[in-house]
Protein backbone atom coordinates (compact mmCIF):
# COMPACT_ATOMS: atom_id res chain seq x y z
CA UNK A 1 0.00 0.00 0.00
CA UNK A 2 3.30 2.27 0.40
CA UNK A 3 3.08 2.75 -3.20
CA UNK A 4 -0.57 3.95 -3.53
CA UNK A 5 -0.41 5.99 -0.30
CA UNK A 6 2.14 8.09 -1.90
CA UNK A 7 0.42 8.61 -5.41
CA UNK A 8 -2.59 9.38 -3.13
CA UNK A 9 -0.71 12.44 -0.72
CA UNK A 10 0.76 13.89 -4.44
CA UNK A 11 -3.43 14.18 -5.44
CA UNK A 12 -4.28 17.59 -5.63
CA UNK A 13 -7.92 17.30 -5.96
CA UNK A 14 -10.33 15.30 -3.89
CA UNK A 15 -11.24 12.17 -3.76
CA UNK A 16 -14.95 11.38 -4.82
CA UNK A 17 -16.97 9.69 -2.09
CA UNK A 18 -19.28 7.30 -2.15
CA UNK A 19 -21.22 5.10 0.33
CA UNK A 20 -18.36 5.00 2.71
CA UNK A 21 -15.42 4.35 0.30
CA UNK A 22 -13.14 6.80 -1.31
CA UNK A 23 -12.38 6.39 -4.95
CA UNK A 24 -9.03 8.10 -5.88
CA UNK A 25 -7.87 8.57 -9.58
CA UNK A 26 -4.42 7.28 -10.20
CA UNK A 27 -2.41 8.84 -12.85
CA UNK A 28 0.98 7.56 -13.94
CA UNK A 29 2.56 6.31 -17.28
CA UNK A 30 -0.36 5.23 -19.53
CA UNK A 31 -3.86 4.93 -18.76
CA UNK A 32 -5.58 6.28 -15.88
CA UNK A 33 -6.67 3.55 -13.44
CA UNK A 34 -9.16 3.98 -9.85
CA UNK A 35 -8.28 2.19 -7.15
CA UNK A 36 -11.24 1.77 -3.70
CA UNK A 37 -10.80 2.06 -0.27
CA UNK A 38 -12.50 1.21 2.48
CA UNK A 39 -14.02 -1.96 0.91
CA UNK A 40 -11.15 -3.59 -1.16
CA UNK A 41 -11.52 -4.05 -5.06
CA UNK A 42 -12.25 -7.27 -6.70
CA UNK A 43 -8.52 -9.03 -7.57
CA UNK A 44 -7.07 -12.06 -9.23
CA UNK A 45 -6.11 -13.65 -5.81
CA UNK A 46 -3.12 -15.55 -7.36
CA UNK A 47 -5.08 -18.95 -6.89
CA UNK A 48 -4.17 -21.42 -9.24
CA UNK A 49 -5.54 -25.25 -10.36
CA UNK A 50 -2.81 -28.12 -10.39
CA UNK A 51 -2.43 -27.35 -13.98
CA UNK A 52 -0.88 -24.28 -13.71
CA UNK A 53 -4.13 -22.38 -14.58
CA UNK A 54 -5.95 -19.48 -13.21
CA UNK A 55 -8.84 -21.08 -10.89
CA UNK A 56 -12.63 -19.76 -12.17
CA UNK A 57 -14.34 -19.18 -9.46
CA UNK A 58 -17.69 -20.06 -9.75
CA UNK A 59 -21.36 -20.04 -7.03
CA UNK A 60 -22.67 -17.30 -5.75
CA UNK A 61 -21.79 -14.31 -4.96
CA UNK A 62 -20.81 -12.86 -1.90
CA UNK A 63 -21.79 -9.99 -0.08
CA UNK A 64 -18.47 -8.31 -0.62
CA UNK A 65 -18.16 -9.24 -4.35
CA UNK A 66 -21.49 -7.56 -4.77
CA UNK A 67 -20.52 -4.49 -2.70
CA UNK A 68 -17.06 -3.83 -4.20
CA UNK A 69 -18.48 -4.47 -7.86
CA UNK A 70 -21.21 -1.36 -7.49
CA UNK A 71 -19.02 0.79 -5.70
CA UNK A 72 -16.50 0.59 -8.05
CA UNK A 73 -19.34 1.07 -11.30
CA UNK A 74 -20.36 3.98 -9.18
CA UNK A 75 -17.36 5.48 -8.41
CA UNK A 76 -16.38 5.71 -12.24
CA UNK A 77 -20.04 6.70 -13.51
CA UNK A 78 -20.08 10.11 -10.75
CA UNK A 79 -16.39 10.72 -12.22
CA UNK A 80 -17.44 10.86 -15.29
CA UNK A 81 -15.08 7.74 -16.22
CA UNK A 82 -17.11 6.36 -18.58
CA UNK A 83 -14.48 3.80 -19.94
CA UNK A 84 -13.93 2.55 -16.60
CA UNK A 85 -17.74 2.15 -15.29
CA UNK A 86 -18.35 0.13 -19.01
CA UNK A 87 -15.39 -2.12 -18.13
CA UNK A 88 -16.78 -2.90 -14.77
CA UNK A 89 -20.02 -4.09 -16.50
CA UNK A 90 -20.59 -7.97 -18.65
CA UNK A 91 -21.67 -5.18 -21.77
CA UNK A 92 -18.90 -2.41 -22.10
CA UNK A 93 -19.98 -1.85 -25.79
CA UNK A 94 -23.54 -1.17 -25.03
CA UNK A 95 -22.70 0.67 -21.72
CA UNK A 96 -20.13 2.97 -22.95
CA UNK A 97 -22.71 5.08 -25.46
CA UNK A 98 -25.46 5.30 -23.05
CA UNK A 99 -23.16 6.21 -19.74
CA UNK A 100 -21.55 9.04 -22.48
CA UNK A 101 -24.84 10.38 -23.38
CA UNK A 102 -25.68 10.97 -19.61
CA UNK A 103 -23.43 13.62 -19.58
CA UNK A 104 -22.98 14.73 -23.36
CA UNK A 105 -26.80 14.13 -24.80
CA UNK A 106 -28.82 14.61 -21.52
CA UNK A 107 -26.59 17.47 -20.54
CA UNK A 108 -26.49 15.63 -16.52
CA UNK A 109 -23.45 17.39 -14.01
CA UNK A 110 -22.82 17.28 -10.81
CA UNK A 111 -23.90 14.16 -10.36
CA UNK A 112 -23.85 12.04 -6.93
CA UNK A 113 -24.49 8.68 -6.44
CA UNK A 114 -25.18 6.75 -3.58
CA UNK A 115 -25.64 3.31 -3.09
CA UNK A 116 -27.91 1.73 -0.27
CA UNK A 117 -28.04 -1.43 1.43
CA UNK A 118 -27.70 -4.63 -1.20
CA UNK A 119 -30.00 -7.31 -1.08
CA UNK A 120 -28.64 -10.44 -2.56
CA UNK A 121 -26.96 -9.58 -6.07
CA UNK A 122 -28.75 -6.51 -5.89
CA UNK A 123 -28.19 -2.68 -5.50
CA UNK A 124 -30.14 -0.09 -5.32
CA UNK A 125 -28.96 3.17 -5.16
CA UNK A 126 -30.03 7.04 -5.39
CA UNK A 127 -29.48 9.74 -8.17
CA UNK A 128 -28.92 13.39 -7.78
CA UNK A 129 -27.81 15.62 -10.65
CA UNK A 130 -28.30 18.71 -12.41
CA UNK A 131 -29.58 18.81 -15.30
CA UNK A 132 -27.98 21.95 -17.55
CA UNK A 133 -29.14 23.50 -21.19
CA UNK A 134 -28.01 26.80 -22.74
CA UNK A 135 -28.34 28.64 -19.57
CA UNK A 136 -31.38 26.73 -18.06
CA UNK A 137 -30.99 24.35 -14.95
CA UNK A 138 -32.59 22.01 -13.11
CA UNK A 139 -32.19 19.49 -10.25
CA UNK A 140 -33.06 15.97 -10.80
CA UNK A 141 -33.29 13.09 -8.88
CA UNK A 142 -34.33 9.74 -8.65
CA UNK A 143 -34.00 6.46 -7.66
CA UNK A 144 -32.35 3.11 -9.59
CA UNK A 145 -30.41 -0.33 -8.97
CA UNK A 146 -28.00 -2.43 -10.35
CA UNK A 147 -27.45 -6.39 -10.37
CA UNK A 148 -24.07 -7.89 -9.63
CA UNK A 149 -23.38 -11.34 -11.83
CA UNK A 150 -20.69 -13.30 -12.35
CA UNK A 151 -19.04 -14.07 -15.86
CA UNK A 152 -18.69 -17.31 -16.54
CA UNK A 153 -15.70 -17.21 -18.49
CA UNK A 154 -13.77 -15.93 -15.62
CA UNK A 155 -16.08 -15.37 -12.80
CA UNK A 156 -15.51 -12.40 -12.41
CA UNK A 157 -18.46 -10.14 -10.96
CA UNK A 158 -19.76 -7.45 -12.95
CA UNK A 159 -22.82 -5.30 -13.24
CA UNK A 160 -25.46 -7.12 -15.62
CA UNK A 161 -26.28 -4.32 -17.74
CA UNK A 162 -29.34 -3.07 -19.22
CA UNK A 163 -30.69 0.88 -19.56
CA UNK A 164 -32.39 1.01 -17.04
CA UNK A 165 -29.58 0.98 -14.71
CA UNK A 166 -28.98 4.33 -15.76
CA UNK A 167 -32.67 5.39 -15.26
CA UNK A 168 -35.35 2.84 -14.37
CA UNK A 169 -37.49 4.51 -17.14
CA UNK A 170 -35.23 3.16 -20.44
CA UNK A 171 -35.38 0.03 -22.24
CA UNK A 172 -32.76 -1.27 -23.93
CA UNK A 173 -32.03 0.75 -26.58
CA UNK A 174 -33.29 3.92 -25.64
CA UNK A 175 -31.57 7.08 -25.00
CA UNK A 176 -31.77 9.94 -22.65
CA UNK A 177 -31.88 13.18 -24.52
CA UNK A 178 -32.08 17.11 -23.31
CA UNK A 179 -32.89 19.74 -25.46
CA UNK A 180 -36.34 21.38 -27.16
CA UNK A 181 -39.03 18.91 -27.73
CA UNK A 182 -39.32 17.05 -30.99
CA UNK A 183 -42.84 17.15 -30.22
CA UNK A 184 -45.09 20.40 -27.98
CA UNK A 185 -47.20 19.45 -25.35
CA UNK A 186 -50.97 18.91 -25.53
CA UNK A 187 -53.99 19.93 -23.36
CA UNK A 188 -55.76 16.69 -23.11
CA UNK A 189 -59.76 17.20 -22.42
CA UNK A 190 -62.37 14.77 -20.99
CA UNK A 191 -65.12 14.91 -23.02
CA UNK A 192 -66.55 17.34 -20.91
CA UNK A 193 -64.11 19.98 -21.78
CA UNK A 194 -62.23 19.04 -18.54
CA UNK A 195 -58.50 18.94 -18.60
CA UNK A 196 -57.07 15.51 -17.80
CA UNK A 197 -53.74 15.24 -15.46
CA UNK A 198 -51.97 12.72 -14.02
CA UNK A 199 -52.93 14.80 -10.43
CA UNK A 200 -56.30 13.70 -11.31
CA UNK A 201 -56.15 10.86 -12.45
CA UNK A 202 -53.21 8.49 -11.62
CA UNK A 203 -53.21 6.38 -14.55
CA UNK A 204 -53.49 8.62 -17.43
CA UNK A 205 -49.92 9.62 -18.10
CA UNK A 206 -49.23 6.78 -20.79
CA UNK A 207 -52.39 8.40 -22.59
CA UNK A 208 -51.46 11.24 -22.29
CA UNK A 209 -47.93 10.69 -23.45
CA UNK A 210 -49.08 8.58 -26.42
CA UNK A 211 -51.54 11.88 -26.95
CA UNK A 212 -48.78 14.20 -27.66
CA UNK A 213 -46.94 12.00 -29.33
CA UNK A 214 -49.94 11.81 -32.32
CA UNK A 215 -51.21 15.39 -31.84
CA UNK A 216 -48.67 17.70 -30.82
CA UNK A 217 -47.59 18.77 -33.72
CA UNK A 218 -51.26 18.50 -35.36
CA UNK A 219 -52.62 20.56 -32.44
CA UNK A 220 -50.71 24.00 -32.82
CA UNK A 221 -48.57 23.77 -29.57
CA UNK A 222 -44.88 25.15 -29.35
CA UNK A 223 -42.16 22.99 -28.03
CA UNK A 224 -40.44 23.23 -24.48
CA UNK A 225 -36.79 22.24 -23.26
CA UNK A 226 -36.99 18.84 -21.38
CA UNK A 227 -35.39 15.89 -20.28
CA UNK A 228 -36.80 13.10 -22.25
CA UNK A 229 -36.52 9.30 -22.61
CA UNK A 230 -36.39 8.73 -26.90
CA UNK A 231 -37.56 5.46 -27.71
CA UNK A 232 -35.23 2.83 -29.57
CA UNK A 233 -36.33 0.46 -32.46
CA UNK A 234 -37.21 -2.61 -29.79
CA UNK A 235 -39.67 -0.02 -27.11
CA UNK A 236 -41.15 1.53 -30.29
CA UNK A 237 -41.76 -1.90 -31.67
CA UNK A 238 -43.80 -1.89 -28.63
CA UNK A 239 -45.80 1.00 -29.57
CA UNK A 240 -44.06 2.78 -26.46
CA UNK A 241 -44.39 6.93 -26.45
CA UNK A 242 -41.29 8.90 -25.92
CA UNK A 243 -41.56 9.93 -22.15
CA UNK A 244 -40.76 13.24 -20.37
CA UNK A 245 -38.68 12.77 -17.36
CA UNK A 246 -37.91 16.24 -16.30
CA UNK A 247 -39.35 19.96 -17.93
CA UNK A 248 -36.59 22.67 -18.03
CA UNK A 249 -39.06 25.14 -19.70
CA UNK A 250 -42.73 24.98 -20.54
CA UNK A 251 -43.84 24.65 -24.26
CA UNK A 252 -46.93 25.93 -25.13
CA UNK A 253 -49.75 23.35 -25.38
CA UNK A 254 -52.15 22.09 -28.44
CA UNK A 255 -55.43 21.02 -27.20
CA UNK A 256 -56.63 17.18 -27.73
CA UNK A 257 -60.41 16.66 -26.81
CA UNK A 258 -60.79 13.12 -25.87
CA UNK A 259 -64.18 10.48 -25.10
CA UNK A 260 -63.06 9.93 -21.34
CA UNK A 261 -66.28 10.70 -18.99
CA UNK A 262 -64.32 12.65 -16.00
CA UNK A 263 -66.86 10.88 -13.42
CA UNK A 264 -66.83 7.43 -14.94
CA UNK A 265 -62.87 7.75 -15.09
CA UNK A 266 -62.60 8.77 -11.55
CA UNK A 267 -64.13 5.41 -10.55
CA UNK A 268 -62.24 3.44 -12.52
CA UNK A 269 -59.12 5.32 -10.69
CA UNK A 270 -60.93 3.92 -7.36
CA UNK A 271 -62.10 0.55 -8.78
CA UNK A 272 -58.26 -0.35 -9.82
CA UNK A 273 -56.87 1.28 -6.69
CA UNK A 274 -58.35 -1.40 -5.02
CA UNK A 275 -56.39 -4.22 -6.70
CA UNK A 276 -52.88 -4.60 -7.71
CA UNK A 277 -51.82 -5.18 -11.32
CA UNK A 278 -55.27 -4.36 -12.31
CA UNK A 279 -57.07 -2.63 -15.47
CA UNK A 280 -60.22 -2.00 -16.61
CA UNK A 281 -61.96 -0.47 -19.87
CA UNK A 282 -65.23 1.31 -20.24
CA UNK A 283 -67.11 1.71 -23.86
CA UNK A 284 -70.11 2.93 -25.52
CA UNK A 285 -71.65 0.00 -27.40
CA UNK A 286 -73.26 1.99 -29.93
CA UNK A 287 -70.24 4.12 -30.73
CA UNK A 288 -66.86 2.54 -29.86
CA UNK A 289 -66.26 5.58 -27.65
CA UNK A 290 -63.73 4.83 -24.68
CA UNK A 291 -65.72 6.53 -21.14
CA UNK A 292 -62.97 5.38 -19.17
CA UNK A 293 -59.30 3.30 -18.87
CA UNK A 294 -57.36 2.35 -15.37
CA UNK A 295 -54.34 0.73 -14.52
CA UNK A 296 -53.51 -0.03 -10.77
CA UNK A 297 -49.80 0.49 -12.68
CA UNK A 298 -49.57 3.69 -14.07
CA UNK A 299 -46.37 3.61 -15.99
CA UNK A 300 -47.85 1.09 -18.28
CA UNK A 301 -51.07 1.26 -19.62
CA UNK A 302 -51.88 -2.31 -19.81
CA UNK A 303 -55.44 -1.53 -20.64
CA UNK A 304 -54.69 -0.98 -24.12
CA UNK A 305 -51.30 -2.26 -24.60
CA UNK A 306 -51.06 -5.59 -22.80
CA UNK A 307 -50.67 -8.29 -24.41
CA UNK A 308 -51.62 -11.23 -21.95
CA UNK A 309 -53.90 -14.56 -22.47
CA UNK A 310 -57.58 -13.78 -21.82
CA UNK A 311 -58.38 -16.82 -20.57
CA UNK A 312 -62.30 -18.10 -20.84
CA UNK A 313 -63.28 -14.79 -21.83
CA UNK A 314 -62.02 -15.69 -24.96
CA UNK A 315 -65.00 -17.91 -25.05
CA UNK A 316 -67.37 -15.57 -26.26
CA UNK A 317 -65.26 -15.43 -29.79
CA UNK A 318 -65.35 -19.71 -29.42
CA UNK A 319 -68.93 -19.75 -29.04
CA UNK A 320 -70.04 -17.79 -32.04
CA UNK A 321 -67.64 -19.87 -34.12
CA UNK A 322 -69.36 -22.73 -32.70
CA UNK A 323 -73.08 -21.94 -32.80
CA UNK A 324 -71.88 -20.64 -36.74
CA UNK A 325 -71.29 -23.58 -37.76
CA UNK A 326 -73.95 -25.80 -35.93
CA UNK A 327 -71.17 -27.68 -33.45
CA UNK A 328 -73.47 -26.37 -30.68
CA UNK A 329 -76.64 -25.07 -29.32
CA UNK A 330 -77.57 -22.72 -26.72
CA UNK A 331 -80.00 -25.14 -25.49
CA UNK A 332 -78.86 -28.74 -27.12
CA UNK A 333 -77.41 -31.09 -25.38
CA UNK A 334 -73.31 -30.89 -25.31
CA UNK A 335 -70.78 -32.85 -23.91
CA UNK A 336 -68.61 -31.14 -20.78
CA UNK A 337 -66.11 -34.51 -19.52
CA UNK A 338 -63.51 -34.42 -16.75
CA UNK A 339 -60.87 -34.06 -19.61
CA UNK A 340 -60.82 -34.25 -23.36
CA UNK A 341 -57.19 -34.95 -24.75
CA UNK A 342 -56.05 -33.44 -27.74
CA UNK A 343 -52.83 -32.90 -29.94
CA UNK A 344 -51.08 -35.18 -27.27
CA UNK A 345 -52.27 -32.86 -24.31
CA UNK A 346 -54.56 -34.04 -21.53
CA UNK A 347 -57.17 -31.25 -20.61
CA UNK A 348 -59.78 -30.54 -17.89
CA UNK A 349 -61.93 -28.52 -15.91
CA UNK A 350 -61.11 -26.85 -12.84
CA UNK A 351 -61.43 -28.64 -10.23
CA UNK A 352 -62.06 -31.60 -12.74
CA UNK A 353 -65.40 -31.29 -12.85
CA UNK A 354 -68.43 -32.60 -15.33
CA UNK A 355 -71.61 -31.62 -16.63
CA UNK A 356 -73.78 -35.06 -17.45
CA UNK A 357 -76.31 -34.03 -19.78
CA UNK A 358 -75.85 -30.77 -19.83
CA UNK A 359 -76.25 -28.04 -22.40
CA UNK A 360 -73.68 -25.66 -24.40
CA UNK A 361 -75.54 -23.01 -22.16
CA UNK A 362 -74.76 -25.29 -19.04
CA UNK A 363 -71.31 -25.64 -20.05
CA UNK A 364 -70.70 -21.52 -21.15
CA UNK A 365 -72.12 -20.99 -17.90
CA UNK A 366 -69.79 -22.43 -16.10
CA UNK A 367 -66.92 -22.38 -18.08
CA UNK A 368 -66.18 -26.27 -18.73
CA UNK A 369 -63.21 -26.45 -20.91
CA UNK A 370 -63.82 -29.56 -22.59
CA UNK A 371 -67.30 -28.59 -23.90
CA UNK A 372 -64.98 -26.59 -26.07
CA UNK A 373 -61.77 -28.38 -26.65
CA UNK A 374 -64.01 -31.63 -27.55
CA UNK A 375 -65.03 -29.55 -30.76
CA UNK A 376 -61.08 -29.06 -32.03
CA UNK A 377 -60.94 -32.09 -34.42
CA UNK A 378 -63.96 -30.73 -36.60
CA UNK A 379 -62.26 -27.25 -37.17
CA UNK A 380 -59.29 -26.10 -39.54
CA UNK A 381 -56.53 -24.57 -38.11
CA UNK A 382 -57.52 -21.06 -38.94
CA UNK A 383 -61.01 -20.56 -38.19
CA UNK A 384 -60.68 -18.88 -34.77
CA UNK A 385 -58.30 -17.15 -36.30
CA UNK A 386 -60.71 -15.65 -39.01
CA UNK A 387 -63.45 -15.79 -37.05
CA UNK A 388 -61.37 -12.96 -34.13
CA UNK A 389 -60.44 -11.38 -37.85
CA UNK A 390 -63.69 -11.24 -39.67
CA UNK A 391 -66.50 -10.53 -37.11
CA UNK A 392 -64.82 -9.18 -33.81
CA UNK A 393 -61.86 -6.61 -35.86
CA UNK A 394 -59.53 -8.38 -33.89
CA UNK A 395 -55.75 -9.57 -34.71
CA UNK A 396 -55.10 -6.97 -37.49
CA UNK A 397 -53.11 -4.33 -36.56
CA UNK A 398 -55.23 -1.83 -37.82
CA UNK A 399 -57.39 0.02 -34.91
CA UNK A 400 -56.62 3.82 -34.79
CA UNK A 401 -57.86 5.00 -31.54
CA UNK A 402 -55.84 8.10 -30.92
CA UNK A 403 -53.03 6.54 -29.11
CA UNK A 404 -50.79 3.67 -29.25
CA UNK A 405 -52.64 0.17 -28.67
CA UNK A 406 -52.20 -3.74 -28.87
CA UNK A 407 -55.25 -4.87 -31.43
CA UNK A 408 -55.36 -8.42 -29.90
CA UNK A 409 -53.87 -11.69 -31.29
CA UNK A 410 -55.03 -15.35 -32.40
CA UNK A 411 -52.73 -16.63 -34.38
CA UNK A 412 -53.20 -19.98 -36.48
CA UNK A 413 -51.82 -22.91 -34.54
CA UNK A 414 -52.91 -26.47 -34.65
CA UNK A 415 -52.27 -29.43 -32.80
CA UNK A 416 -52.90 -28.69 -28.71
CA UNK A 417 -52.13 -25.66 -28.92
CA UNK A 418 -54.94 -25.13 -31.23
CA UNK A 419 -57.32 -26.56 -28.50
CA UNK A 420 -55.82 -24.34 -25.85
CA UNK A 421 -56.21 -21.50 -27.91
CA UNK A 422 -60.05 -22.16 -28.34
CA UNK A 423 -60.46 -21.49 -23.93
CA UNK A 424 -58.37 -18.01 -24.23
CA UNK A 425 -54.86 -20.18 -23.93
CA UNK A 426 -52.32 -20.94 -26.32
CA UNK A 427 -50.81 -18.11 -28.02
CA UNK A 428 -53.94 -15.64 -28.05
CA UNK A 429 -53.57 -12.69 -26.78
CA UNK A 430 -55.76 -9.88 -25.34
CA UNK A 431 -56.07 -6.77 -23.37
CA UNK A 432 -58.94 -5.25 -21.61
CA UNK A 433 -59.70 -2.75 -24.44
CA UNK A 434 -60.09 -5.49 -27.04
CA UNK A 435 -62.04 -7.51 -24.16
CA UNK A 436 -64.48 -4.51 -24.02
CA UNK A 437 -65.02 -4.50 -27.95
CA UNK A 438 -65.86 -8.45 -27.77
CA UNK A 439 -68.54 -7.82 -25.16
CA UNK A 440 -69.68 -4.16 -27.17
CA UNK A 441 -69.67 -6.50 -30.45
CA UNK A 442 -71.81 -9.34 -28.53
CA UNK A 443 -74.09 -6.19 -27.51
CA UNK A 444 -74.28 -4.50 -30.87
CA UNK A 445 -74.06 -7.30 -32.93
CA UNK A 446 -71.46 -4.89 -35.30
CA UNK A 447 -67.66 -4.23 -34.32
CA UNK A 448 -67.75 -0.30 -34.01
CA UNK A 449 -63.75 0.14 -33.27
CA UNK A 450 -63.09 1.53 -30.07
CA UNK A 451 -61.59 5.39 -29.71
CA UNK A 452 -60.32 8.13 -27.37
CA UNK A 453 -60.20 10.98 -30.15
CA UNK A 454 -62.98 11.21 -32.56
CA UNK A 455 -61.38 10.44 -36.08
CA UNK A 456 -63.19 13.98 -37.05
CA UNK A 457 -60.57 15.50 -35.29
CA UNK A 458 -57.92 14.22 -37.77
CA UNK A 459 -59.80 12.44 -40.21
CA UNK A 460 -58.41 9.40 -40.15
CA UNK A 461 -60.46 6.03 -40.88
CA UNK A 462 -61.78 3.40 -38.03
CA UNK A 463 -61.17 -0.45 -38.95
CA UNK A 464 -64.18 -2.12 -40.19
CA UNK A 465 -65.00 -6.14 -39.74
CA UNK A 466 -65.76 -7.98 -42.86
CA UNK A 467 -69.05 -9.54 -41.83
CA UNK A 468 -71.36 -9.99 -39.31
CA UNK A 469 -72.69 -12.80 -37.23
CA UNK A 470 -75.40 -14.08 -38.51
CA UNK A 471 -78.85 -13.35 -36.64
CA UNK A 472 -79.70 -16.50 -35.06
CA UNK A 473 -75.65 -17.16 -34.05
CA UNK A 474 -76.05 -13.64 -32.47
CA UNK A 475 -79.59 -14.27 -30.44
CA UNK A 476 -77.85 -17.49 -28.97
CA UNK A 477 -74.66 -15.75 -28.35
CA UNK A 478 -76.53 -13.26 -25.93
CA UNK A 479 -78.61 -15.56 -24.24
CA UNK A 480 -75.57 -17.52 -23.28
CA UNK A 481 -73.87 -14.44 -21.62
CA UNK A 482 -77.18 -13.04 -20.44
CA UNK A 483 -77.56 -16.86 -18.54
CA UNK A 484 -74.12 -16.46 -17.44
CA UNK A 485 -74.41 -12.80 -15.73
CA UNK A 486 -77.89 -14.05 -14.01
CA UNK A 487 -76.90 -17.98 -13.13
CA UNK A 488 -72.91 -18.77 -14.13
CA UNK A 489 -69.75 -17.85 -12.49
CA UNK A 490 -70.56 -13.65 -13.04
CA UNK A 491 -73.85 -14.43 -11.18
CA UNK A 492 -72.12 -12.98 -8.01
CA UNK A 493 -70.56 -9.77 -9.92
CA UNK A 494 -73.16 -9.02 -11.94
CA UNK A 495 -75.64 -8.74 -8.88
CA UNK A 496 -77.37 -5.66 -8.72
CA UNK A 497 -76.06 -4.75 -12.04
CA UNK A 498 -79.76 -4.85 -13.66
CA UNK A 499 -81.30 -3.84 -17.57
CA UNK A 500 -79.94 -5.70 -20.40
CA UNK A 501 -76.79 -7.99 -19.27
CA UNK A 502 -74.44 -10.06 -20.40
CA UNK A 503 -71.34 -11.28 -18.74
CA UNK A 504 -68.07 -13.90 -19.00
CA UNK A 505 -65.46 -14.60 -16.79
CA UNK A 506 -62.20 -15.84 -17.37
CA UNK A 507 -59.07 -17.46 -15.42
CA UNK A 508 -55.65 -17.53 -17.40
CA UNK A 509 -52.81 -20.04 -16.33
CA UNK A 510 -49.25 -18.04 -16.73
CA UNK A 511 -46.22 -20.27 -16.38
CA UNK A 512 -44.11 -18.92 -12.94
CA UNK A 513 -47.65 -17.69 -11.22
CA UNK A 514 -49.03 -19.55 -8.54
CA UNK A 515 -52.23 -17.74 -8.90
CA UNK A 516 -53.65 -16.99 -12.56
CA UNK A 517 -55.06 -13.82 -14.47
CA UNK A 518 -58.75 -13.21 -13.58
CA UNK A 519 -60.49 -11.41 -16.43
CA UNK A 520 -64.10 -10.05 -16.69
CA UNK A 521 -66.24 -8.69 -19.62
CA UNK A 522 -69.43 -7.70 -19.82
CA UNK A 523 -72.35 -5.12 -21.07
CA UNK A 524 -75.12 -3.60 -20.01
CA UNK A 525 -77.21 -1.79 -22.15
CA UNK A 526 -74.91 0.59 -24.05
CA UNK A 527 -72.29 0.19 -22.51
CA UNK A 528 -69.60 -2.36 -22.38
CA UNK A 529 -66.48 -2.98 -20.34
CA UNK A 530 -63.33 -5.35 -19.54
CA UNK A 531 -60.78 -5.79 -16.70
CA UNK A 532 -57.81 -8.33 -15.37
CA UNK A 533 -56.31 -8.71 -12.55
CA UNK A 534 -52.71 -10.24 -12.97
CA UNK A 535 -52.15 -13.02 -10.54
CA UNK A 536 -55.74 -12.29 -8.97
CA UNK A 537 -57.50 -15.47 -9.36
CA UNK A 538 -60.44 -16.32 -10.24
CA UNK A 539 -62.14 -13.19 -13.10
CA UNK A 540 -65.37 -13.22 -11.32
CA UNK A 541 -64.18 -12.54 -8.09
CA UNK A 542 -61.02 -10.33 -9.00
CA UNK A 543 -62.17 -8.34 -12.14
CA UNK A 544 -65.54 -8.71 -11.87
CA UNK A 545 -66.23 -6.07 -9.34
CA UNK A 546 -64.04 -3.94 -11.14
CA UNK A 547 -66.47 -4.28 -13.96
CA UNK A 548 -69.52 -4.32 -12.50
CA UNK A 549 -69.02 -1.30 -10.61
CA UNK A 550 -68.51 0.85 -13.97
CA UNK A 551 -71.62 -0.99 -15.31
CA UNK A 552 -73.50 0.40 -12.41
CA UNK A 553 -73.16 3.80 -13.22
CA UNK A 554 -75.25 3.98 -16.62
CA UNK A 555 -76.61 1.93 -19.35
Amino acid sequence: MGNRRRVAERRKTRPAVIGGMIAVVVVGAGAGAYALYGGGAAADDGTRASDGKAKVKTGPLSRAEVTTTARAFLTAWQSGKVPQAAAVTDDPSAARPLLTGYAKDAHIKDVTLTPGKPTGDKVPFSVKGTVSYKGTDKPLTYDSALTVTRRAADGKPLVDWHSAVVHPDLKDGDELVTGEAGTPPVKALDRDGGELTKQKYASIGPILDGLREKYGKKAGGKAGIELRVVRGKAAKAKDLSDKTLLELSEGTPGTVKTTLDPAVQAAAEEQVGKKARSSVVLLRVSTGEILAAANASPGFNTAFQGSLAPGSTMKVITSSLLLEKGLAAADKKHPCPKYFTYGHWKFQNDDKFEIKNGTFKASFARSCNTAFISQAPKLKDDDLTKEAQQVYGLGLNNWAIGVPTFDGAVPVQSAAQMGASLIGQGGVRMNPLNMASVSATVKSGTFHQPYLVSPDVDGRKLAKAARTMPAGTLSQLRELMSYTAAYGTAAEAMAGVGGDVGAKTGSAEVDGQKKPNGWFTAYRGDLAAAGVVQQGGHGGSTAGPLVAALLKMGG
